[in-house]
């Protein structure tokens, strides 16, 4: 599908997110293993936390939409998952394929997990590494998916694992993998990353000089609860983005996820200049929510790199748009991960603002951006096939003179199924 939009005016409304996607596989996951019937509220439509639920329907899990749209599954417990008949596929989501490899590296029956062809190019040697020190039997194919897991001759034994690069799915799977070992596992988190498994396990923490240690004992038990899951933040980003740079815009977000370890963008645009405003704080379960208002205002730019990096990894790609529309120089180092995502995004985006005529470096580990106020150019642009780099395409065509075309735009629904019709139920045509 190629997307046609034209320059907007303005933004004004309250845009409606989709449920965060990094909550909703944690919330599928440990209602799957809790000991009884857990709720989940406001469980999105979207292909990667679809790709989870296919998963544990793979493994025995039942589960159903009640008459509220409520989804409902049916704990098994720690131990009672059964042996899938198949490969499982995980679809496009690495979270799916990284967390389920720590669930069933302890399991007692085999299984494979694969993907499409985007996933089986990413990185998964950085989970088989911990697993194969506890004890699990990994298989990767040039350390790549399918992942096969054979079951642990003597079973799982707890480590202490310090985390070479700061990566939540890493972390949850090592942590996920420990429910199953012998004794108390130990995660050791030099640089802050998203905290949302341990937050939903309940899990000790303990900090000194920086350094996190996050540890989870064998046959710890899950509880049967209700969850709620908050507004995307990562989808809220978009628009963050679109209101700050187009001239008379507006925007609301009502119930958004406010996880810290989630919303450096919020510090990185205000340092740029930009107008938000944090209301109604509140906690919803183990998350910080909130709602988010943001005005356009003009930007400047700003050196980003370091411990922020890992809270604003998935942001990059639409603060590359910001830095493209604001006044002066904006670096953005230390984000090599980005290179391994659904697609190269330092180089997609690179090749798609320069297209657009804005001024950007590509380095090894990140980009310098030019800005020269709001100036891009319509054009035609490219997703990659990548959902985050299809949106902020979708962001940068706000300003553009004249026409923008987005090929392949359809990966949108990745994410944010409705992003298309929300972006134009709030803009203004110019």
């Amino acid at each position: 599908m190629t997307q046609i939009l034209s320059p907007a005016s303005s933004l004004r409304g309250t845009v409606s997110l989709p449920a965060d996607k990094s909550i909703s596989h944690r919330s599928a996951m440990l209602s799957a293993l809790a000991d009884g019937t857990c709720r989940i509220h406001n469980y999105p439509q979207s292909a990667d936390p679809q790709s989870t639920l296919e998963v544990l329907r793979g493994l025995g899990v039942s589960m159903r939409r009640d008459d509220d749209d409520v989804l409902v599954i049916e704990g098994v417990g720690i131990d009672g998952l059964r042996p899938p008949d198949a490969p499982l596929d995980c679809g496009n989501s690495g979270t799916t394929m990284r967390l389920m490899s720590g669930i069933l590296a302890g399991q007692p029956f085999g299984s494979v997990l694969t993907g499409d062809d985007s996933l089986q190019q990413r990185p998964m040697k950085r989970i088989a590494d911990p697993l194969k020190a506890m004890g699990g039997r990994v298989i990767l194919v040039d350390d790549h998916a399918p992942i096969r897991l054979r079951p642990s001759r003597d079973g799982l034994s707890a480590i202490k694992y310090r985390l070479p690069m700061a990566s939540a799915q890493v972390k949850s799977c090592v942590l996920l993998a420990g429910l199953y070992a012998d004794g108390r596992t130990t995660v050791v988190e030099p640089t802050r990353c998203r905290d949302h498994t341990e937050r939903m396990l309940g899990l000790e923490t303990h900090e000194v000089g920086g350094v996190r240690e996050i540890y989870v004992d064998g046959g710890h038990r899950i509880d049967p609860r209700t969850w709620t899951v908050p507004g995307d933040f990562s989808g809220a980003a978009f628009f963050m983005v679109a209101a700050s740079i187009t001239p008379d815009s507006d925007i609301l977000f009502k119930n958004v996820g406010l996880n810290p370890s989630r919303t450096a963008l919020i510090d990185v645009l205000i340092d740029m200049g930009a107008d938000i405003r944090v209301e109604k704080e509140r906690a919803e379960g183990s998350e910080p929510i909130g709602d988010v208002r943001v005005s356009s205002a003009p930007l400047e730019g700003v050196s980003v790199g370091g411990r922020v990096i890992p809270n604003l990894i998935d942001e990059i790609p639409v603060l590359a748009v910001a830095a493209a529309c604001a006044e002066g120089q904006t670096v953005i180092r230390d984000a090599e991960e980005l290179r391994v995502k659904e697609t190269d995004r330092l180089h997609a985006i690179t090749e798609n603002l320069r297209a657009m005529g804005a001024q950007i470096e590509e380095r090894p580990d990140g980009l310098v951006i030019d800005g020269n106020g709001p100036n891009l150019l319509g054009t035609t642009v490219d997703s990659f096939d990548d959902h985050r780099i299809a949106m902020a395409m979708g962001v940068a065509a706000c300003v553009a003179h004249g026409e923008t075309q987005i090929r392949g735009a359809e990966c949108a629904r990745v994410s944010f199924p409705s992003f298309w019709g929300e972006l134009d139920r709030v803009t203004t045509p110019r």
